[in-house]
């Protein structure tokens, strides 16, 4: 894995386009371009890694739009320091840059295919996350309670048991609806234990499968 003059040049010039597209959070663009998007793909499509586009991961997934990625991590405000619980590991792609910003991170994966592959990347890389394979849906207890957990596919709901694993004061950032389409919304777990809601912008995900996801 090589990260060439041109491949960095592709990444400042797709940089430079989220900040266009009103991505303004200065931590979160510099810890994107520390991440070589390409590392995730086939070696292939180097060039389509620095489009802003969803791309095909095989399994039925893919690795999120780079906007997509931009905007939900913005929304999740990752502290160096904080425990975050990201649900849907898929290429590993937005695991790592939780990471660049500093999360300890716990990253569940549904697919065995596909987390045996993120976590093999992950490492060779030399990022230090904790890669668990699992119904991400159920959270993941053992670690609980987290920071902030965020969710990179689609659900028809909030599942409670990620509601339960948020510390007081945490926050959740979660595409909700249907199957077609989902509003990215970011839901604070007050400290009497409320529950406070903000809808922002409709985007396309996978659906998040499992027990408190979609029965597929």
């Amino acid at each position: 894995m090589q990260d060439t003059y041109k491949t960095k040049g592709m990444r400042a010039a797709l940089i430079n386009s989220l900040k266009e597209k009103g991505i303004k959070d200065d931590t979160v663009l510099e810890a994107m371009s520390s991440v070589p998007r390409h590392f995730f793909l086939d070696s292939a499509f180097v060039n389509q890694a620095y489009q802003d586009i969803a791309f095909n991961i095989g399994e039925r997934q893919t690795i999120s739009q780079p906007y997509t990625v931009a905007y939900q991590t913005c929304l999740l405000g990752v502290q160096a320091g904080d425990k975050v619980l990201e649900i849907g590991t898929g290429s590993g792609y937005q695991a790592s840059v939780l990471m660049a910003l500093g999360a300890t991170l716990y990253t569940i994966e549904y697919n065995r295919k596909l987390y045996e592959k993120a976590r093999a990347l992950l490492l060779k890389m030399n990022y230090k996350g904790n890669f668990i394979h699992g119904d991400g849906s159920q959270g993941f207890l053992s670690a609980a309670p987290y920071d902030k957990i965020l969710v990179t596919a689609g659900a028809p709901q909030a599942p409670q048991a990620l509601l339960d694993q948020l510390k007081e004061n945490g926050k959740l950032v979660i595409p909700i609806g249907d199957l077609k389409s989902q509003a990215m919304c970011c839901i604070t777990k007050l400290a009497n234990g409320e529950i406070k809601k903000e809808v922002h912008e409709q985007f396309v995900f996978v659906p998040l499968l499992g027990k408190q996801g979609w029965q597929l």
